[in-house]
């Protein structure tokens, strides 16, 4: 099965895209995961995509469609996987397509902007394998340390005040086109994942179970 998670930076498509892995048994493969790893081994255009994401920009397309087109093609992906942060823009999508890559859902996570900008102030992420974490919401086990790397928890450049105004001023100049274009096939499920992780991840799973009854 393959699902893209769409919502603006900080609406929960990390935390719900983890849900949707362990429940359906495929990868979830998020681009700014993908991105930070790059960043962190030394990849050659690791020093490019610091700098867009510090200046809260989207990195180009041709950059982050190289590094999917990798993740993609391997076999843990041969039955499906979750995108989570991608596509951003209708180039995207159309490529995403053009790659072969037609999704059976998209789950569109609706969040207000001022709720966004007050999760990201708590939120903190797994440096290893990029998990999210919240202060109030989504407390990990142990306070600070990731439950399933146990290393301390940090606080993403991105997750910066300035930064996440800047990013959700580009999401919505950028991406709204996009969720018209799925809309336009009538893939795109809408959940209101304003509130608690627990009742978006209900309305997650009423989504999924639907659609397995009606395939």
């Amino acid at each position: 099965m393959k699902i893209i998670l769409f919502g603006a930076p900080g609406s929960g498509k990390g935390t719900q895209a983890s849900y949707i892995s362990e429940r359906l048994g495929i990868p979830a493969v998020s681009t700014g995961n993908l991105i930070r790893d790059a960043i962190a081994s030394g990849h050659a255009n690791g020093p490019a995509f610091k700098r867009f994401i510090d200046q809260g920009k989207l990195v180009p397309d041709e950059m982050v469609i190289s590094l999917l087109a990798e993740r993609l093609s391997e076999k843990e992906c041969s039955k499906g996987c979750i995108l989570d942060g991608f596509p951003r823009t209708v180039n995207q999508a159309e490529r995403l397509s053009a790659m072969g890559f037609v999704p059976d859902l998209v789950i569109s996570l609706e969040v207000p902007d001022e709720v966004i900008e007050a999760r990201a102030v708590g939120r903190r992420v797994c440096p290893i394998c990029g998990l999210s974490y919240h202060l109030t919401d989504n407390k990990p086990i142990k306070e600070g340390v990731c439950d399933k790397c146990n290393v301390p928890l940090v606080i993403r450049k991105d997750d910066e005040p300035e930064t996440v105004r800047k990013r959700l001023q580009v999401f919505h100049e950028q991406t709204a086109d996009v969720k018209a274009f799925y809309e336009a096939s009538g893939l795109v499920r809408k959940i209101d994942a304003s509130s608690s992780v627990d009742n978006t991840q209900k309305q997650v799973r009423d989504i999924l179970e639907s659609y397995n009854d009606q395939h």
